[in-house]
């Protein structure tokens, strides 16, 4: 069957559209409630599908390791019986901090099972990272294994951890991995829960003050499924690799959650990126279907490795979220990969909305979101939150009213309020064309988009103080062929204190230990004072404007 004949309309599949039919695909219970585990796994097995992969893992070796549906309900099911013994379930979070591994799978799965709330740690955390998540969400359990285990040394609350290579010398006191899974399978049946309950607890980057918490409502699964058979086009016969770290929101909603509620296979590499590397796994394992940040893509056409991939590969199918893909990249996928890509859309808060859906037909334009998904009605809005015509550049919003698929209900500690006469604002500026697809024009807010990460500028700005140097720092994105943007740091000195290279690379140092390996600042710029408002507050957009200007490469 050819990729056409899996087309469909995008006006036809709206007016059949229904977000019921897709909920009651998603579960047999037809209770009007939800449980994860039985979406992403129990009904599979329901269904006679318990032999089909759910996953197939390479290590940093090059060994090969798989699970079936019926191997993770198995395991998840003991790990489900040691958690539940401890006292766990419906509503504890418990975060988890590994490589993408066969035990990630087995410790999400059974922390659905038990009603309990998984919480991603991204493994590039620093400390402060993680101590924040970990107080803000009063998280009681954390899994680990030895070579992440010293980040939660020294934090201001840990909870019992669970490592995965047990206990060591340094940490007798932890809980072990292997006991757990020796434990008796849990008989109780999955708890049955309100389609408002979280399964998931997010962290989103802070604009102003910290990360703000997204709980991830057990609602947000049909959303999560129709973007994989639509945009995707995710399908049983598919090798799907997704690249992006399920420690964020992209790959923990759509490497993980999404092919597993629709019952295929999906693809872990734990070996961190190369163009090199991607291009080897690809090939070994035939993978037919691919996601990855524009980043990746970018290096892959840097590498010159994949210039006639497309001779040996057998992509079917790409797709790229986390900024806009530019021409030059689009082209080169279509020609050296030899499949189309397809541009997606959307937030920590909504998974994705705005899409290049590769299953529906409708135009489609380089450089642009594409439509909205359906379940969404996305509108421009003004100051006032008047709808705008088309042409019209102001803030993409949700509307909520007229959009079933929709489920984010606010932040969960009310950090900020982003919703305003029955919308919800996205902060992105966007404009929609004549014929219904929306354009990216930019952002109302701070936010630095580095490889495809959203960063804050406020947790950089915050560990760049930390040093006893620094008197004041403000954070900007500075265009970067490959990354998108890096972040660059402008610092004020304290008197006594002299700028130098050795200074700021200490600076940079201090933050990537302390905050994250990614959220670092690549170049750094003393300067004597900082543009500010009248009332002190930093202009940053005047320092971004200053970052294009000066195109030094950067220092490290």
């Amino acid at each position: 069957m050819s990729t056409q004949d899996h087309v469909s309309d995008y006006r036809d599949y709206l007016e059949r559209f229904s977000i019921d039919e897709v909920i009651a695909r998603l579960d047999d219970h037809r209770d009007g409630k939800a449980n994860a585990f039985e979406s992403c796994c129990g009904r599979h097995l329901r269904a006679g599908r318990g032999e089909v992969l759910a996953l197939v893992q390479e290590d940093t070796q090059g060994n090969v390791n798989t699970l079936t549906y019926a191997e993770l309900e198995a395991e998840s099911a003991r790990l489900a019986g040691w958690l539940a013994e401890r006292g766990l379930g419906v509503g504890d979070r418990i975060a988890c901090m590994l490589p993408r591994s066969p035990q990630l799978l087995v410790a999400i799965l059974a922390t659905w099972r038990i009603g309990a709330v998984y919480q991603p740690l991204f493994t590039a955390f620093g400390p402060d990272a993680v101590d924040y998540r970990l107080g803000r969400a009063d998280t009681k359990l954390v899994i680990t294994d030895h070579a992440n285990r010293f980040k939660f040394d020294g934090l201001s609350q840990c909870p019992p951890v669970l490592a995965v290579g047990g206990p060591s010398a340094d940490h007798a006191e932890d809980l072990d991995w292997a006991d757990a899974l020796a434990h008796t399978p849990i008989e109780a049946t999955p708890p049955r829960l309100g389609r408002d309950a979280p399964f998931l607890q997010m962290f989103t980057s802070g604009t102003v003050g910290k990360p703000k918490g997204v709980a991830v409502p057990l609602a947000a699964m049909p959303a999560f499924a129709l973007y994989m058979e639509l945009a995707v086009d995710l399908r049983d016969s598919d090798r799907f690799w997704n690249m992006a770290d399920p420690g964020w929101a992209y790959g923990l909603y759509y490497a993980i959650t999404g092919p597993l509620l629709l019952g295929v296979t999906t693809h872990f590499c734990e070996a961190g990126f190369s163009a090199e590397g991607a291009l080897a796994f690809m090939k070994r394992h035939r993978i037919t279907n691919f996601a990855a940040a524009p980043t990746a893509y970018r290096l892959m056409k840097a590498s010159g490795l994949f210039d006639d991939a497309h001779q040996t590969l057998e992509l079917r199918a790409a797709s790229s979220a986390g900024e806009p893909l530019n021409t030059e990249v689009v082209t080169w996928v279509e020609r050296s990969l030899g499949c189309p890509v397809m541009d997606h859309y959307g937030q920590t808060e909504t998974g994705m909305t705005c899409n290049n859906h590769h299953a529906l037909d409708h135009p489609k334009h380089v450089g642009a979101m594409g439509v909205p998904m359906p379940g969404y009605r996305l509108v421009i809005l003004d100051a006032e939150y008047n709808e705008l015509p088309p042409g019209q550049p102001g803030v993409l919003a949700v509307d909520i009213k007229n959009s079933p698929a929709h489920f984010f209900a606010g932040y969960t500690w009310q950090e900020k309020h982003p919703f305003a006469e029955g919308y919800y604002l996205t902060g992105d500026v966007v404009i929609r064309n004549e014929d219904g697809t929306f354009q990216f024009a930019g952002r109302d807010d701070d936010i630095i988009t580095t490889a495809g990460y959203r960063v804050g500028p406020t947790d950089v700005e915050n560990s760049v103080m930390t040093h006893a140097a620094v008197a004041e720092s403000a954070a900007v994105g500075q265009p970067d062929e490959i990354r998108g943007e890096i972040i660059k740091s402008y610092v004020v000195l304290r008197e006594g204190f002299e700028a130098s290279d050795e200074l700021a690379d200490e600076i940079r140092q201090q933050v990537r230990e302390r905050l994250s390996t990614h959220a670092f600042p690549r170049v750094i710029e003393f300067v004597d004072e900082l543009p500010k408002t009248p009332s002190g507050k930093i202009q940053r957009f005047k320092l971004r404007a200053d970052a294009v200007d000066k195109t030094e490469a950067p220092t490290q």
